[in-house]
């Protein structure tokens, strides 16, 4: 079976993503998370770093796993207990982890919002949403009422959006920031868009989307950022001819 050099596999991804552009959360740590002894033959995407996804990866026969939210959010902790159950099956699987968060959200063809924009059929794209000086989502143009495009939203997210129907019945420019980004209805109004879909926000956003006049589609935190990392898997996986598989665990957020 054919495999490639970790290190290798790492420096392309940091090239198409080039995560020192983007000023990214503290504790994000974009690339190379965990090393394994140097080799991969298959790589395990998934949305989340976790002892679950880990064990999953681990008895797929991944090598590598390629995540959007890799170990290190929360603080650091004794390993101990759960964490150390981790870390020890990471080490007996020799399994590597490499996380991407916010470059992964932004990329205009292997990103989250980019993607998603494209799949329910969002035409002229262009940068939105921007953070810490850099866009990093996608917005474009439709012209569907806001049922039909909670509809399709659905079929490609494969659960039905929570609608806040706060403007027009009819959507005709959409931004997308994959998810959690509720809190910035104003942000996104303020952007020109009549319609805003991310994965999650709080309760009190409802009156604020009436306030801006503001359509908003809560997708789920996990389901909106699916699309990243498989298709980062994908093409490192054509690139060097090495297998992949998508490890599937919803949170249900």
């Amino acid at each position: 079976m054919k495999s490639v050099d970790l290190a290798v596999l790492v420096a392309q991804c940091q090239s198409w993503l080039q995560p020192e552009r983007f000023r990214d959360y503290d504790r994000a740590h974009n690339g190379l998370q965990v090393e394994n002894r140097g080799r991969v033959h298959r790589i395990a995407a998934a949305v989340d770093a976790s002892l679950a996804t880990v064990r999953k990866a681990a008895a797929a026969g991944a090598d590598l796993m390629v995540v959007h939210h890799g170990l290190f959010w929360g603080e650091t902790r004794p390993w101990t207990g759960p964490r150390m159950a981790l870390i020890r099956a990471l080490f007996e699987a020799d399994l590597a982890v490499y996380s991407m968060h916010l470059p992964l959200d932004a990329h205009p063809t292997l990103g989250n919002a980019a993607l998603l924009a494209r799949r329910i059929g969002l035409r002229r794209l262009k940068p939105f949403f921007e953070h810490e000086g850099r866009p990093i989502g996608w917005q474009g143009e439709t012209n569907l009422d806001r049922e039909a495009l909670g509809h399709r939203l659905g079929e490609v997210l494969g659960r039905a959006p929570i609608l806040l129907p706060g403007g027009s019945p009819t959507c005709r420019r959409v931004g997308i920031c994959t998810g959690g980004a509720g809190a910035e209805l104003a942000q996104a109004a303020a952007e020109g868009v009549d319609c805003f879909v991310t994965g999650e926000g709080p309760h009190w956003t409802h009156a604020l989307a009436e306030q801006v006049g503001l359509n908003v589609f809560y997708g789920g935190h996990y389901a909106t950022e699916t699309f990243g990392v498989q298709a980062l898997a994908g093409k490192l996986a054509r690139r060097f001819g090495v297998a992949w598989e998508f490890i599937d665990h919803p949170s249900g957020l």
